[in-house]
């Protein structure tokens, strides 16, 4: 059976068409394989396992009947749902895996990352990333009432906007030595990750062996994934309707 990655949904309220359309790859594509893998950045914003919001308590439910149907969901943190947590875990029947991961793919080691770690260059986010990360920042931040940490998370995303629009745009890339100390430090020869919204595959030769870095890709205008199955890696495009796009 199959084995899916996706990443990079930035799942909310403000976005219908693209939660629509991970419910149905949910329902339908998701249903029928082995496992699935969310890399980082399932929502565009979490802001704690009590969020009550009604398009993510609709994901979260749709997760629960899938991983209620034998399918196994693994969820790795991104860079906007860092919080998710053992509530979240409880309420869709999801693993959370730490970030980097190993697993292993029918006996081959592969590495899955969300992937903003191999993004050295962007100083000002690695420096924003270690302090959100860190419990202290964490249990302060989740002790603050519900519409406070609302509030706060939307200025967060504000000024991440207002960031993307100063940086160069190869600044939010993965950095080359990154990528090529990851490969070393696992033994992997192939990495999954999202976080850049530059999907593609890439061929490298490191150390004399061929190495390869499949990226995927973010779902704003339309969804994608990763497809394995006996060995062989796909991505894979779902269309969405024109008047949804355009009503997005």
């Amino acid at each position: 059976m199959a084995r899916l990655f996706v990443s990079d949904l930035h799942l909310d309220a403000d976005s219908p068409q693209a939660t629509e359309q991970f419910l149905e790859f949910l329902a339908t594509h998701a249903a029928r394989a082995e496992a699935l893998y969310i890399l980082g950045d399932l929502f565009e914003a979490w802001i704690g396992d009590d969020d009550p919001e009604r398009e993510k308590a609709r994901v979260c439910g749709a997760l629960r009947e899938l991983t209620g149907r034998g399918v196994a969901c693994f969820v790795l943190h991104g860079n906007r749902d860092f919080l998710l947590a053992e509530g979240f875990c409880e309420r869709t029947g999801s693993s959370l895996l730490p970030d980097p991961v190993v697993v292993e793919l029918a006996g081959e080691r592969v590495l899955l990352t969300h992937g903003d770690a191999l993004c050295v260059d962007d100083h000002s986010y690695q420096e924003l990333r270690s302090t959100v990360r860190s419990p202290e920042w964490r249990r302060r931040f989740l002790a603050l009432p519900l519409a406070v940490r609302a509030r706060l998370a939307e200025r967060a995303r504000a000024g991440s906007r207002a960031h993307l629009a100063r940086v160069v745009p190869d600044l939010m890339d993965v950095n080359a030595a990154a990528v090529a100390a990851a490969f070393r430090a696992t033994a992997v020869r192939r990495i999954i990750h999202g976080h850049t919204h530059r999907p593609g595959v890439h061929e490298l030769l490191l150390d004399g062996l061929r190495v390869e870095r499949i990226v995927l890709g973010a779902w704003y205008e339309q969804g994608s994934y990763l497809h394995y199955e006996a060995g062989r890696y796909e991505l894979r495009e779902l269309t969405r309707p024109r008047a949804a796009r355009a009503a997005g």
